[in-house]
C-alpha cells in the first residue's frame, strides 16, 4: 500500500465515522428526550448511568449500523473523492498518469470490507440482542412479556396458544394447547400454569457456557420437585426461565414445551403417554410413564421454538439465515411466501450492497465536472430506484405466483450486478 493509498483510506473512513457517528448521536439524543428518566430510575436500582446507556443503546446502534452502512459508505465515497477533487489532490494525482480505479481501489476494498462487518454483525451479532431490541428502557433488567401468536405445529396436530409470552426466559403463561388429533385419553386441549421451552442442544451450550456452577438434580415427582396448579409463578420473586430446566436430568432428546401446573386433563398421573399412528415417537408425556415428570406436569414435543411464536415481526427481521433458512425447512410450520423470500433475500443481500456502491463509481469520476450536491442528488436518485426495484421484486415473490420466492429475490441482483460490474471496469481505465 502506497503512502497516497493510506492517505485515501484514512480520509474514507474518517469520513464514514464521522457520518455514522453524527447519525447515531442524533438518533440518542432524540430518543434520550422521552426515554432519560426511565434511565436515570434503571441506573438509581442498578448500574451506573453510563452503564444502561450503553446496555440500552448499544443493540440499537448495532441495528442502525446494519441499516445504514452501506449507504454511508455510498455518501463517504462522494465526500471523499469531492474533497480531493476541491483541493486538487485528486487532479495532481491523475496528472501523474494513474486512473480513476488505482485511486478509487482502496475505497472499493474498503467499502468491501464495512458490507463485510454488516453481514457479520446481521448475522452473528443482532440475532443474540433480538430481546434487548423489543424491550422499553424501563424494561432494561427485566424480561417483558407480549401476546401470544397461535401457530399450528403440523406434524403432531397441536395449535399453540397462550395468555402472555415472556421470550427471554422462553415462557409461555397459561399455555392453551389445543389438540387437533388423536391423542387418547387427553380430549380436545393441555391446560397449565406455564410452559417452559426445552431445547437439548442449546441448553448443553447453556451449561458449556456457565461451567460446573449449574446444579444438578433429579426430576422424580416430590412435593420439593414439584409445583402444584395453586403456586403462582414468581410468588418468590423469581420468573420460571428455560434456564430452570437446567438442574434436571431425565429430559427428552427432543425440543418442546414443559407444562408444569396441568389443570386439564384431571388425574394427568394416570392418563398414559401418547403420540401419532404416523409417527413412531411420543408427542405427550405423561408422569404416567415417565417417572422424570411430576404429578401435574407433562412434556410436548415439538419444534415450534418460542421465537414464532411472537406477534412482533422482530422474530424474522433479527433472525440469522440459517434461522430463517431453518423455519422454511421446519415441516411443523407453514412457510408463507413472503418468508421464504425473505430467506432470498437476506442471503443475497451483501452482494447486492456491493453492487450498489460499485454503481455509483461513474459519479465518483466526474468529468463533467458536476458540482458536488448534484452528485449527492444523482445517488439518491439512484438509491430510490435501487429500493424500488427491490420492493417490486419483494412484492412480487411474496404475494403473487408469477415468480418464485428465489427468482423474485434474486432480480435485483441479475439486473444490478452486471450494470456494477461494467461501470467498474469502465472506471479502471479512465
Amino acid at each position: 500500500m502506497t503512502q497516497i493509498d493510506r492517505y485515501v483510506l484514512i480520509l474514507f473512513l474518517r469520513t464514514v465515522c464521522v457520518c455514522f457517528l453524527s447519525l447515531a448521536g442524533i438518533f440518542i439524543v432524540f430518543h434520550a428526550f422521552t426515554a432519560m428518566d426511565d434511565l436515570i430510575a434503571q441506573s438509581k436500582v442498578g448500574d451506573s448511568l453510563p452503564l444502561v446507556l450503553a446496555k440500552f443503546y448499544g443493540p440499537y446502534l448495532l441495528l442502525l449500523f446494519d441499516m445504514t452502512g452501506t449507504i454511508i459508505t455510498l455518501m463517504a465515497f462522494l465526500f471523499t473523492a469531492g474533497w480531493l477533487r476541491r483541493t486538487g489532490e485528486l487532479t495532481a494525482t491523475l496528472s501523474a498518469g494513474v486512473s480513476h480505479g488505482r485511486i478509487l481501489r482502496p475505497m472499493v476494498i474498503a467499502s468491501l470490507a464495512i458490507i463485510s462487518i454488516q453481514l457479520a454483525n446481521r448475522e452473528w451479532v443482532i440475532p443474540r440482542f433480538r430481546d434487548s431490541l423489543t424491550m422499553k428502557a424501563k424494561n432494561l433488567s427485566g424480561d417483558i412479556e407480549q401476546a401470544v401468536m397461535p401457530t399450528y405445529d403440523q406434524s403432531s396436530g397441536i395449535l399453540i396458544e397462550g395468555d402472555k409470552l415472556r421470550t427471554l426466559g422462553r415462557v409461555i403463561s397459561r399455555p392453551n394447547f389445543r389438540l387437533y388429533s388423536e391423542y387418547a385419553g387427553f380430549g380436545d386441549v393441555l391446560l397449565a400454569r406455564e410452559a417452559i421451552w426445552w431445547d437439548p442442544e442449546a441448553m448443553a451450550e447453556w451449561r458449556t457456557e456457565m461451567g460446573p456452577t449449574v446444579p444438578t438434580r433429579s426430576n422424580t415427582a416430590s412435593p420439593q420437585t414439584t409445583s402444584t396448579p395453586s403456586t403462582p409463578s414468581g410468588m418468590d420473586g423469581k420468573r420460571s426461565s428455560w434456564t430452570d430446566l437446567a438442574g434436571r436430568t431425565g429430559m427428552p432428546e427432543v425440543t418442546g414445551y414443559l407444562l408444569q401446573g396441568v389443570r386439564r386433563p384431571e388425574q394427568l398421573d394416570s392418563v398414559p403417554s401418547a403420540g401419532l399412528s404416523s409417527r413412531e415417537d411420543l408427542v405427550i408425556f405423561t408422569p404416567a410413564d415417565q417417572p422424570w415428570l411430576g404429578p401435574t406436569e407433562c412434556f410436548v414435543a415439538t419444534s415450534i421454538h418460542p421465537n414464532m411464536l411472537q406477534t412482533q415481526d422482530t422474530a424474522t427481521k433479527l433472525a440469522s439465515v440459517m434461522e430463517l433458512a431453518g423455519r422454511v425447512r421446519n415441516p411443523a410450520v407453514h412457510s408463507s411466501m413472503a418468508l421464504r423470500t425473505t430467506t432470498h433475500e437476506r442471503i443475497v443481500r451483501a452482494p447486492l450492497d456491493f453492487a450498489l456502491i460499485l454503481l455509483v463509481l461513474p459519479m465518483v469520476v466526474n468529468r463533467r465536472g458536476r458540482k458536488l450536491f448534484v452528485l449527492i442528488g444523482s445517488a439518491v436518485g439512484l438509491i430510490i430506484a435501487f429500493f424500488a426495484l427491490k420492493t417490486i421484486a419483494s412484492a412480487l415473490g411474496g404475494s403473487t405466483t408469477m415468480v418464485t420466492p428465489g427468482i423474485a429475490a434474486w432480480i435485483p441482483l441479475l439486473i444490478i450486478g452486471p450494470l456494477a460490474y461494467s461501470r467498474y471496469r469502465h472506471v479502471q481505465t479512465v
